[in-house]
């Protein structure tokens, strides 16, 4: 590293190298931290030119649209791998053997059932909680359980956490769904595969046969799938800063789901539905298209176009299949929101004026309209999202974990008022 460098003078100060870093994919990027010796700092809001981090598990290409786990297109894994499948590749670096990928599965669901005192937190939840609030609260209530043995220095510490929050955040997150509706727990079984199993334990009545639709299963793994991670977003990054202090794993993924529940990153597919909620009917979309395309018209479409990808989001293919399969399968075309979400489909693929502005529907909006056919509250979207995430979150905190790191410390450009001098209460005018 630091072959090359550029040479950087400001005023009359003898100028600095910086060192030129190489990726093994995409741009270099340019060691800053010598600045500091000029008196300076960089000025990067939102941290759009900045690497914080050197990472090895995921790349991205939003010009090409393109997504890379540790070198895997994302549409070869969605159509040809798993979800668990895909968590081992995210934590261990490669695709496990068809011995280990069995008994990573065996494992997680072994896991998959959370302590008696867990669940009587729930108690203290109002039912109409936000089911982010719930899920923020009971994963990091996990840290109280095994605070013996989470050892961040230990590798088989870090592989065992690893383990227990990817087998214990969809149970967590199927209990906040039955919480909320009143309902009573619903254990998982070990005789179901992970996407099976949560909808065991989302739709599940106690003591009743329940018969897992395949089709169903399918789109909820590949939901988890095209979730688990998506580089140096806003929520990785808050797991990469509060790992950075040495706080316990259950802590940082806790702090990722907090960021997550934001509006403007977990909950896009939330805003989906409350955009078709606002349209009202299928009646109403061409005068929302026109909206749409006023530049003084604050309305937007919601789900469409991302703030990486400029051209198509490569998650939206696989999910639009997904999408398409989950309506056949469940017969909702009377579904009026359905119907609008179809309609706007089909205008943003053929519309001249969204198709010049690559405005294309994005992953957000297909897994908003399966969760809304699926019969899921508006509320539980973000759930689902963190669901999908967690692996995503633990990989890039064991990367961290595992080599020497800074703790993280951002700088600021000061607009404040300078030094000034107290004055006494009595003497102020």
């Amino acid at each position: 590293m630091g072959e090359r460098s550029a040479s950087l003078a400001i005023d009359s100060a003898e100028p600095i190298e910086l060192p030129i870093y190489p990726a093994s994919v995409g741009p270099a990027v340019i060691d800053v931290g010598a600045l500091t010796r000029l008196g300076y700092f960089t000025y990067d809001p939102g941290f759009v030119s900045t690497a914080a981090c050197a990472s090895a598990i995921t790349y991205i290409d939003g010009d090409a649209g393109v997504l890379l786990h540790r070198g895997y297109p994302i549409e070869q894994l969605a159509q040809q791998s798993d979800y668990l499948e895909l968590c081992q590749l995210l934590l261990n670096g490669e695709l496990p053997a068809a011995s280990d990928k069995r008994a990573f599965a065996d494992a997680i669901r072994s896991e998959s059932a959370v302590d008696g005192r867990i669940e009587g937190l729930f108690a203290g939840f109002q039912e109409d909680a936000h089911p982010m609030s719930m899920l923020c609260s009971a994963t990091a209530a996990l840290a109280s359980l095994y605070h013996d043995s989470m050892d961040s220095d230990d590798a088989d510490c870090r592989l065992a956490t690893a383990k227990r929050l990817i087998a214990k955040v969809p149970t967590l997150a199927a209990m906040c769904f039955r919480h909320s509706r009143g309902e009573p727990f619903v254990p998982p079984r070990e005789d179901l595969d992970y996407a099976g199993n949560f909808l065991h334990m989302m739709f599940a009545s106690p003591g009743k046969d329940y018969a897992v639709n395949p089709v169903l299963a399918r789109a909820f793994d590949r939901i988890f799938l095209l979730h688990a991670d998506h580089e140096q977003n806003a929520s990785t990054s808050t797991v990469r800063l509060a790992g950075s202090t040495g706080a316990n794993p259950y802590a940082c993924i806790a702090a990722g789901m907090a960021a997550l529940w934001g509006p403007s990153h977990g909950g896009a597919n939330e805003a989906v539905l409350n955009m078709l909620a606002e349209i009202g009917s299928p009646e109403n979309i061409d005068p929302y298209i026109a909206r749409a395309k006023d530049r003084d018209d604050p309305f937007r479409i919601m789900g469409f176009g991302h703030r990486v990808y400029k051209s198509y989001d490569p998650r939206a293919k696989v999910m639009q299949e997904t999408c398409h399969e989950v309506l056949a399968e469940l017969g909702v075309d009377h579904d009026p929101t359905l119907k609008m979400a179809q309609r706007l489909e089909q205008i943003a693929l053929e519309d001249e004026y969204f198709v010049e502005k690559r405005l294309y529907p994005n992953v957000d909006f297909y897994s908003g309209i399966i969760l809304k056919a699926i019969g899921l509250p508006v509320s539980m979207y973000t759930a689902i999202f963190a669901t999908g995430r967690t692996p995503g979150w633990i990989a890039h905190w064991m990367e961290m974990v595992s080599a020497p790191y800074k703790i993280g410390r951002p700088r600021q450009l000061y607009t404040g008022v300078g030094r000034r001098e107290y004055v006494p209460s009595a003497e102020r005018a």
